[in-house]
């Protein structure tokens, strides 16, 4: 499977990163790529207010998302990012979709939030509460999580078991002391530790680190954007996931089960 990554800082005018996100995907689908993961919250952000993006939320048949549904129609290539979208009681979801060939292919609402080192998206942002299904993408399983969801070891554990080969994170990772050291040590370890690729994308604007990456499943990162605006590619190998498996049994090996998520899904708007 050939992956793309589209880094890049995300603007305050929403037809402006949809029209940046409309070129990326020509541009993947022109390199023929099979996915293309693209940041966290692309539909519009101003970094003096940090509730703008909240309040710039537009429904999934908004004019942003109809005008990457309509960049995606006739187009093999799979795209995947996050945007905020209003679940009708002043807050928002922080959605996660999968485009295709003009349709919504798969959706998950962030499970965890960010509510840590000074900042607190539980306040107008409301948590998902189920489990992503996985999505099939150029013959192998893609297990969907978005950002601070790499904190927590028990969701992307869950995705493998679940079959997931490539467990993708659309992420804006915040700056701060030691932060890129957190992102490269546990992007590598969610890899690691479950066998599978890993696909981070980071926002690169001024208030975020880009830094995106995939890593095989030995924890090896095979390529890498520094903090500027970028789009790189990958080839992701099903022959290599088979031998690092075969070699390191992990998931066959584990003595603890892990419960599946219960409770209902968030009630943001799908229309």
């Amino acid at each position: 499977m050939k992956v793309g990554l589209g880094q890049f800082a995300v603007a305050r005018d929403w037809q402006e990163n949809a029209a940046t996100c409309a070129q990326l995907m020509q541009q993947a689908a022109q390199a023929q790529a099979d996915l293309l993961v693209l940041p966290e919250a692309v539909l519009a952000r101003d970094n003096a207010d940090p509730d703008w993006g909240v309040n710039a939320a537009q429904p999934l048949d908004g004019p942003f998302m109809q005008r990457l549904l309509a960049q995606s129609r006739g187009q093999a290539l799979t795209t995947l990012f996050t945007l905020h979208v209003p679940d009708g009681r002043d807050r928002v979801c922080n959605t996660l979709v999968a485009l295709r060939d003009g349709d919504i292919v798969a959706r998950y609402d962030k499970l965890h939030l960010y509510d840590a080192f000074a900042v607190q998206e539980s306040r107008r942002v409301s948590a998902g509460q189920t489990l992503p299904a996985l999505l099939s993408v150029g013959g192998m399983k893609v297990g969907l999580m978005t950002c601070y969801d790499v904190r927590f070891p028990e969701l992307a554990r869950r995705l493998a078991l679940d079959g997931a080969e490539v467990l993708v994170l659309p992420s804006a990772w915040v700056r701060g002391p030691l932060k890129e050291h957190h992102w490269q040590v546990l992007v590598a370890a969610r890899a690691l530790e479950n066998t599978c690729y890993m696909v981070a994308v980071g926002e690169c604007g001024p208030r975020n680190i880009g830094s995106s990456r995939v890593v095989d499943p030995l924890g090896v990162t095979i390529a890498c954007a520094a903090e500027a605006p970028a789009l790189l590619f990958a080839e992701l190998s099903r022959e290599r996931l088979a031998e690092v498996r075969d070699r390191l049994p992990v998931l066959a090996n584990r003595r603890f089960a892990l419960p599946q998520l219960q409770g209902g899904s968030a009630d943001c708007q799908a229309q």
